[in-house]
């Protein structure tokens, strides 16, 4: 696969510290490193995924795909939008 980056969408607006549904404590990360994400078991994507992510040096952006013009802003590198996981 020759891609740059893969698109996480999701329906919260990136990595929480918890379930941002039902903890209200729970914060938003903008940026972690895989390593980061296995360990704390985030619950974005599976151990295996983050692994081959990190074994190809692929960024991850977790975003939300329910807010008008994600995509958009996704790809235009909106630093203040979404996760980032490298």
């Amino acid at each position: 696969m020759e891609a740059e980056v893969i698109l996480k969408a999701t329906n919260v607006d990136g990595v929480y510290t918890g379930d941002p549904r039902t903890d209200q404590s729970a914060t938003l990360i903008r940026e972690l490193s895989y390593q980061e994400a296995i360990v704390k078991n985030y619950a974005v994507m599976d151990a295996n995924a983050f692994g081959l992510c990190k074994a190809n040096q692929l960024p991850i952006v977790v975003f939300n795909i329910n807010r008008p013009g994600a995509i958009k802003r996704v790809l235009e590198g909106d630093s203040d939008f979404g996760t980032i996981v490298r």
